[in-house]
């Protein structure tokens, strides 16, 4: 995989941000085959960076990124001195964001994780954003959140099945331009 790199400054922070420099080459059709799975974490998308500029104050407090693909949130927390659990389901998106959080002198656990299934930690903050690419995932996505932290912020893309997660989440905020935050 042939890799480019990138300075992204959100507010204060800069990082160094490694990613595919061709993400629709690691499409694999076997892979697709199996669970339809595509490379989704290759890409910044817009709404990881919305995200990652609305988070909130996150000094010492135990953050989880769900799919977190290139794990911009998830840097950026723990830049800002959050305790960050990052998962995704692509080992690949994994082992980048180990590395990405090395170049950048950072420390969070990265871990491969199917956030359909359920998990016995607990966060003060979940994090997730442009998951929703398939109605399946609406309610796994909804369950973890709720089940991880009592508070989530969820960066949205305009995908078909986000109007459904929103009004089934409860209690909905919206603190940015494709940011919402979901409380108890």
């Amino acid at each position: 995989m042939t890799l480019s790199s990138d300075r992204i400054a959100v507010g204060a922070v800069e990082l160094d941000l490694l990613r595919p420099a061709a993400p629709e080459a690691l499409i694999d059709e076997e892979a697709f085959a199996q669970d339809e799975f595509l490379p989704y974490w290759a890409e910044l998308w817009p709404a990881a960076v919305a995200l990652a500029e609305a988070l909130p104050d996150v000094a010492a407090l135990r953050v989880v990124e769900l799919g977190c693909g290139l794990g911009l949130p998830s840097l950026l927390a723990a830049a800002r001195g959050a305790h960050v659990t990052a998962t995704d389901w692509a080992a690949d998106a994994i082992e980048l964001l180990r590395e990405n959080a090395g170049r950048n002198g950072l420390d969070l656990v990265a871990e491969v994780r199917d956030w359909r299934e359920p998990w016995p930690e607990r966060f003060d903050l979940a994090l997730a954003a442009d998951v929703l690419y398939e109605r399946r995932n609406v309610e796994p996505l909804l369950d973890r959140l709720r089940e991880l932290a009592p508070i989530a912020y969820v960066g949205l893309a305009g995908r078909p099945f986000e109007p459904e997660f929103v009004r089934r989440a409860g209690r909905v905020e919206e603190i940015a331009d494709r940011v919402i935050r979901i409380s108890p």
